[in-house]
């Protein structure tokens, strides 16, 4: 054994400097780990410590926004109205330009003079006061769903009282937008129901909306607007859920009490005009069946700092992919657009196809009609039409082309075809019992345009002669 063996090891000189920096280092960094923590917690509860009272019915976002700056900020951002997708977007599209078809389809209704894509929530009160649709006979419901104002207005007067007044008595007294106490409690900031239509609606079915979990608020709050409605009684907002939320359960609904909202000029249909049934529409999608609310991708969370909060900018999925979609569906943002779109597309070429068929049978109508076959011939084809036409506006009058449920609006698209061609059957047997065999002379309807002008000679009484 040599000497080297039997003498202890020493520690170089070095290793303690480093153990004592190395140690100090971590000290440090836990401590700012531990004043990160802190701050986060700090900056979740600081706002609870500065909030101001708010009243019941306080209609103006910006007073709201002092307790709550984050979603107020993220809410004003609906001021862009430049915003596009594929098939939406806040620009102001113009539906009739795009598509003339509708120009006939809405033959008789003011629909068929303006029809534009909905702007951002910001801009609902100028937007409604001043489309060509508003005239001086139009009822004070018309406002239900575009301010704030709306939910103190009826406090004050009545359901009833509100429902009885004409729309012009308003102008220049509701001016807020669409807003923070549309949805929320201003006590508790817990969502609420303000619009009695929905409450109503829920009771016509045996259900008690107050049972609803926060989940599914997060989805009735949008409800509340985003749904297909009539007025009864010619004033009266009410939601036809009686029977359903599917086309067919509204159209039976419809046909019980013997509801119409025009008589379509061209073919003298009795014609129900879907609003936007966004809600009933999602209902029967798979993100409904997952549990998925409106606002998990309308309105996905966000967070700054330590806070997590929702953002209030509404819009489109498409446009904010990564805190939507992507959340739950793992692929790129260009493939989920691409899936997204590939579905779209083929729902608006089935809607394309309804239209065409839908038209051509309205045209049919009036040729049987200028051939004189009674009224009480068309009763029957004029009912089919009638059905074939709502189940058609159903999916093309609701946001997002099909998305929210592409296998239902798909084949409502199917049987509105098949309901205009049976229509379009039952009167060339008509007409060939009188000796005509060939089609109508379609008049030119391919430019919006030409379609007005078609549409407005119908409505004067001056019919195009299509035999």
């Amino acid at each position: 054994m040599n000497n080297q063996e039997l003498t202890p090891n020493k520690t170089p000189r070095w290793v303690g400097p480093v153990i004592f920096f190395l140690s100090a280092g971590i000290v440090v960094l836990l401590s700012m780990l531990a004043i990160s923590i802190m701050e986060r917690r700090w900056e979740t509860t600081r706002p609870s410590l500065v909030l101001q009272p708010i009243a019941t019915w306080e209609p103006d976002n910006a007073v709201w926004g002092r307790n709550y700056p984050r979603e107020y900020e993220t809410y004003l951002q609906t001021r862009n109205d430049a915003t596009r997708t594929k098939f939406g977007g806040a620009f102001p599209r113009d539906y009739l330009q795009e598509d003339p078809r509708q120009v006939i389809l809405f033959s008789g209704y003011p629909f068929s003079i303006q029809y534009q894509q909905a702007r951002g929530h910001y801009y609902s009160v100028k937007d409604i006061a001043s489309t060509k649709r508003i005239n001086d006979k139009t009822v004070a419901t018309c406002w239900t769903c575009k301010s704030t104002e709306v939910p103190r207005k009826m406090a004050e007067l009545g359901v009833k009282g509100f429902s009885d007044r004409l729309f012009s008595d308003f102008i220049g007294e509701i001016t807020h937008p669409i807003g923070c106490q549309d949805c929320h409690d201003p006590a508790t900031m817990n969502l609420r129901i303000t619009r009695p239509a929905l409450r109503e609606a829920f009771a016509a079915r045996g259900m008690n909306i107050d049972e609803a979990t926060h989940q599914q608020m997060r989805s009735l709050v949008c409800a509340q607007c985003h749904v297909e409605y009539y007025f009864k009684d010619i004033r009266y907002l009410t939601f036809p859920w009686k029977n359903g939320l599917r086309a067919d359960d509204m159209l039976r609904y419809y046909d019980e009490i013997d509801f119409t909202d025009y008589v379509h000029a061209v073919s003298k249909t009795p014609i129900v005009k879907a609003q936007h049934p966004d809600y009933e529409t999602y209902s029967s999608g798979i993100h409904a069946y997952r549990g998925v609310a409106c606002a998990d991708c309308h309105m996905p969370y966000r967070t700054e700092g330590g806070v997590k909060f929702t953002d209030h900018h509404v819009q489109s999925p498409l446009l904010n992919i990564a805190n939507s979609c992507a959340v739950c569906h793992r692929w790129s943002e260009k493939e989920i657009e691409q899936r997204v779109e590939g579905i779209q597309t083929k729902v608006y070429e089935a809607r394309l196809a309804a239209e065409n068929a839908l038209v051509k049978a309205h045209f049919d109508m009036a040729a049987a009609m200028q051939a004189g076959i009674p009224d009480a011939d068309l009763a029957a084809p004029r009912k089919t039409l009638r059905h074939a036409q709502f189940k058609w506006d159903y999916v093309a009058a609701n946001n997002g082309m099909g998305f929210h449920s592409a296998q239902e609006c798909m084949r409502l698209l199917g049987e509105s075809v098949d309901g205009a061609q049976q229509t379009r059957l039952q009167i060339a047997r008509l007409l060939a019992a009188k000796g005509i065999g060939s089609e109508p002379n379609y008049p030119d309807y391919s430019t919006r345009e030409k379609a007005s002008a078609i549409s407005q000679a119908f409505e004067a009484g001056r019919p195009v002669d299509l035999l």
